[in-house]
Parts: structure tokens; sequence; C-alpha cells
């Protein structure tokens, strides 16, 4: 079910009813599948670029990605929505992809977190065989040629493991160059199946603080944007909440509007 949150579209699916869709398109047995992930900073990001949010809203499947997003949607009448993180979906496809033979390609991140993220699952998962890799610091004219590697080693689907921006604007420029049957967003996945970086522990998934934990360990890079996007949000929230007190006739479950 997709509905509306603060001008942009989610679907209300939870981690098994999506990692069903995703194996399913990559083994042809539905259609193909463009996944994308709705976090606080995406959403913060698509509200203030009209082409990123047309892309959400183009986007077969977007993912509650984020505890932010589902506290919105709680908020908006939707009740208590599970999240789907990246890193939970990336590892359920992976099995699937091990148990069926499905063969999915990697993109994206720092070319050793990639390598080191491919050989981690090799030794997590011995049966799967990956269609290729590749990093994600690469420039727009070199994208036909990755575009082309990706074609060729025939990949049942695309993970692609970068920021929501760059990773729009390289699906936007290569629509009709991937002929892939399944594009997968899974930001952070390889430095997280690489050791790079730590998942949070269970209790501070619960209470929605992944993306303080996750901040933390690359404050340089992560920190500020995580409190700017955060600071947004929560006007974001707090503005659509006083426009329904002002107008107590919206239907309490049509979602946040701002």
């Amino acid at each position: 079910m997709r509905v509306d949150l603060l001008g942009l579209s989610v679907d209300l699916l939870g981690r098994d009813e999506t990692l069903a869709r995703a194996l399913a398109a990559m083994a042809g047995e539905a259609p193909p599948l463009r996944h994308a992930a709705l976090d606080v900073a995406t959403l913060v990001a698509a509200r203030r670029d009209a082409v990123l949010a047309r892309d959400l809203r183009e986007s077969d499947l977007v993912s509650v990605a984020g505890s932010g997003i589902a506290l919105a949607l709680w908020l908006a009448g939707r009740g208590a929505r599970p999240r789907v993180a990246g890193i939970d979906l990336f590892d359920g496809v992976l099995e699937g992809c091990e148990r069926r033979g499905l063969r999915p390609f990697l993109l994206g991140e720092a070319p050793d977190v990639v390598a080191d993220a491919a050989r981690a699952l090799r030794r997590r998962h011995p049966r799967l065989r990956l269609a290729g890799r590749h990093h994600g610091h690469f420039r727009p004219d070199q994208e036909p040629e990755i575009c082309r590697r990706i074609a060729a080693s025939g990949a049942d689907g695309l993970v692609l493991s970068l920021p929501a921006g760059l990773r729009h604007g390289f699906l936007r420029r290569n629509r009709e160059r991937l002929a892939v049957p399944l594009v997968l967003s899974a930001e952070g996945a390889f430095a997280l199946t690489a050791g790079r970086m730590h998942r949070a522990p269970p209790l501070v998934r619960r209470v929605g603080a992944e993306w303080a934990y996750r901040a933390a360990q690359d404050p340089r890079r992560l920190a500020g944007r995580a409190l700017r996007s955060n600071a947004a949000f929560a006007g974001l929230l707090l503005a659509a909440l006083l426009r329904r007190v002002a107008d107590p006739r919206l239907p309490a479950g049509s979602g946040l509007r701002a």
C-alpha cells in the first residue's frame, strides 16, 4: 500500500514482503523492480530537490528505511510501521541469491570497501556467485562503461550503496542503459558488511537512535548532515501537525502534508 507522507510517496511493506518482491523480480517471476529507501535525510533533500522527489515517486517500491519516517507515519495515523533498514534488506537478498542461484552486482563505496565486502560475502555465503562489483568513486563520463560492465555480467540485480543524491542521479542518467531486473538501494551496506562500520545494538535500534550511533563512527562526514536533516525534519513535522490542528477536517489516515 502506497501512501503520501509530506508530499512524497512511501510503501507500507515490511521486510519480508519487500524481500519477496525483490527476489521475485530477480528470478523473473515478477516485473522488474526499482527500489528506493526513504529516510529523514532523503526526505529533507527531496523536499528541496524536485527532480529527486520525482525520482522517488517514480520508484516501484519505496521502503520505510528510517525510524524518523516510521514515527511520521505513526503521527499520521498509520500505526506502528516496521522499518526496513537497508542492511537488513541487503542481507536478506544476498541469502536469497545464494539459495536460488541468483547473481547480484555490487556498486558503490570506496574501492577497498566494496572489495572487502565481496570477500566477506563469499565467506558468509560460500555458494553465492557475484556477477561483479565496482566502486562508487566514478565520474559521470565513466558511467556508460560501468553500465556496459553490469549488462555484460548478466547480473540478476544491482545493489547500489551510494548516497541518495548520487544514487538517483546515476539511475536517472542511465535509466535506458541498466538492463537489470532489480535495482536495490542499500546505502552503507558494504561498509557494514566489510566491518568498516558497526551496526547499532538492538536497543539503540529499537529507540530509533541508529542514525546517532552511525554518525558517531564517522562524525566528520555524517554528524553534521544528520543533525541538519533531523532539525529540518522536526520543523516539517511540527508545521504539518499544526496545520492538522488548525484544520481538523483532514482525515487521520491521509498522511501528513506540508
